[in-house]
């Protein structure tokens, strides 16, 4: 039997800043009431992904420190049309998101864009362009 991959968690520096960022995504996060260090969001298809403060990580993962050069995180966003990326990728940017790539007509068929949330893990937004 295979286990069933059902939860992301993210070590974030600013538990508010990043409630806010993922808000402009649509993601309603509800911080845990007995533990205010974790929040934790309810996705579509089951997903669960939930935010911990770097501190709250550091006390029950021995040895864990926040990455120093980056994060090989991403998280991916499908959008219903290429210009809804475009303006999402702009309020993004314009709240304050770091630009990673700007919007662009990937070869593989999808309108793409990549920012990163507060944290520096990358977020990626696409939609599939029209066929031609």
């Amino acid at each position: 039997m295979y286990p069933t991959m059902n939860a992301i968690d993210l070590a974030v520096a600013d538990m508010d800043k990043t409630i806010a960022f993922y808000a402009k995504l649509g993601l309603e996060f509800k911080v845990d009431a007995s533990m205010p260090d974790h929040a934790s969001c309810d996705l579509p298809g089951g997903l669960h992904l939930m935010l911990d403060t770097e501190q709250f990580r550091a006390s029950y993962t021995p040895g864990w420190k926040a990455p120093s050069n980056g994060s090989r995180t991403f998280l991916a966003f499908e959008f219903p049309s290429p210009a809804e990326v475009d303006a999402k990728f702009q309020e993004l940017k314009e709240a304050g998101a770091k630009e990673v790539t700007a919007p662009w007509d990937a070869p593989w068929g999808m309108r793409y864009a990549t920012l990163q949330d507060p944290d520096g893990n990358g977020v990626d937004l696409y939609a599939p362009r029209p066929s031609t």
